[in-house]
């Protein structure tokens, strides 16, 4: 199978789209991300899955801590920020959760402290110990197939 086939049957699954937040000597770093899973209920585990060429990688490293931002249907952009889809430059508004930042208006956001890093293949996971959750009611952005989607209703 080639690279293309793979990331066409991984394309298969439908994810939420979070965004990825660090501080760093008081600059925040963030990146989108769909490799997010819970790991644990006791104790409250998450991992995330970064790219070894990403620069996320190493900061996230330095902080020892990070937030998962399970972004909302109207966040799409965003999303596309944090992916490198947009050039042109736009500021963006975080707020803090404890000392970590977040993204203000995503339906749930979970700061967490690195608990272990493992490096599979060309990407590290971060096991994070959870230390705090804020959820807002929403409809969360998905994405499927290269493409953002919104979840129908079917009340």
């Amino acid at each position: 199978m080639d690279d293309r086939q793979f990331r066409n049957a991984m394309g298969k699954f439908a994810t939420g789209v979070t965004v990825v937040a660090t501080e760093v000597d008081g600059n925040v770093y963030g990146m989108t991300a769909n490799a997010f899973m819970s790991v644990s209920l006791q104790p409250k585990l998450v991992v995330i899955s970064v790219a070894e060429k990403a620069q996320m990688l190493k900061k996230i490293k330095q902080s020892g801590t990070f937030s998962v931002n399970i972004l909302a249907a109207e966040q799409k952009e965003l999303s596309m920020i944090f992916a490198g889809q947009l050039k042109e430059h736009r500021d963006v508004e975080f707020e803090h959760l404890g000392k970590i930042p977040v993204i203000p208006g995503a339906i749930a956001q979970i700061t967490c402290e690195v608990s272990v890093a493992h490096v599979e293949g060309d990407h590290t996971l971060f096991i994070g110990k959870v230390t705090n959750i804020q959820l807002e009611d929403g409809e969360p952005l998905i994405y499927y197939s290269g493409k953002y989607r919104k979840l129908e209703n079917d009340d």
